[in-house]
């Protein structure tokens, strides 16, 4: 999470939509094409996967069949590495630091 919130918030994404990932399904912050996004990767991250019909159906409402198989692979990667990091005890780098951030995006 921690290198993805850096990068997520480098290309544009807000401290307080990274904060709220958990929470996507209540959140105000997401598009619907965010949390079917979002929903997919929550379904790929369980053990075992478990992606139901209606979870893939709502993906397919939104992304074109190219972009669903780059989606799922980006999913699938970032679950490889969690898994990787899990079992090495590799922990976070603490590279996001959200008011940092923002104070670094307010600079020219």
């Amino acid at each position: 999470m921690d290198t993805n919130a850096v990068g997520s918030s480098k290309t544009g994404a807000s401290d307080a939509k990274i904060a709220a990932v958990a929470r996507f399904r209540e959140s105000d912050l997401f598009s619907p094409e965010e949390q079917a996004a979002l929903a997919l990767a929550e379904a790929m991250t369980r053990t075992p996967v478990e992606v139901s019909d209606e979870i893939f159906e709502a993906a397919r409402r939104y992304f074109s069949p190219a972009q669903l198989v780059e989606l799922v692979a980006t999913i699938a990667m970032e679950n490889y590495r969690a898994r990787f990091n899990r079992a090495f005890g590799i922990e976070s780098q603490h590279f996001y630091h959200p008011q940092e951030q923002a104070a670094s995006a307010e600079r020219p």
